[in-house]
């Protein structure tokens, strides 16, 4: 949300010097960030987009769902669970799209019974955490499960 605040401090905190810490990081993005939200350390979201980044989890993911596919046996289960709106979406989408049978053109003469089966089978609604997980877990505040089923 405050990306460019963030930058332009960070910037302008090299100016002076090298930063050495994740303190002085954490505290560089905590004077740029102008709300915060209610628990959260303001330098939170920062970590988690650098993390995310060097370790190239998005990218990791969306290869690793397929695998996870493949390696399943029919009506093994496929178990998700995402802690941030990035990953869910990417998990979201992939389940969505492979438990739908595969796209033929539109004027393909071919029935619906000819189709070939969808490679999985959503399973249930997705699961968030009760209020009284959350209390007893803050971390699980975000958590997404989702689960689906290999035909």
């Amino acid at each position: 949300r405050f990306a460019n605040a963030v930058a332009k401090a960070i910037v302008a905190a090299r100016a002076g010097g090298a930063i050495a810490t994740t303190r002085q990081l954490a505290e560089i993005v905590a004077s740029a960030v102008r709300t915060r939200e209610q628990g959260q350390h303001p330098a939170t979201r920062s970590f988690q987009a650098i993390r995310i980044h060097v370790n190239q989890e998005l990218a990791e993911l969306s290869l690793a769902l397929p695998q996870a596919v493949d390696a399943l046996r029919p009506g093994g289960r496929l178990v998700a669970i995402s802690f941030h709106s990035l990953e869910d979406r990417i998990v979201k989408r992939y389940l969505r799209d492979a438990s739908r049978p595969p796209q033929l053109p539109s004027r393909l003469p071919v029935r619906a019974a000819d189709l070939p089966p969808p490679r999985l089978k959503l399973v249930g609604k997705p699961v968030t955490p009760s209020t009284a997980e959350v209390a007893a877990n803050p971390r699980a505040r975000s958590a997404v499960l989702r689960v689906a089923e290999r035909n």
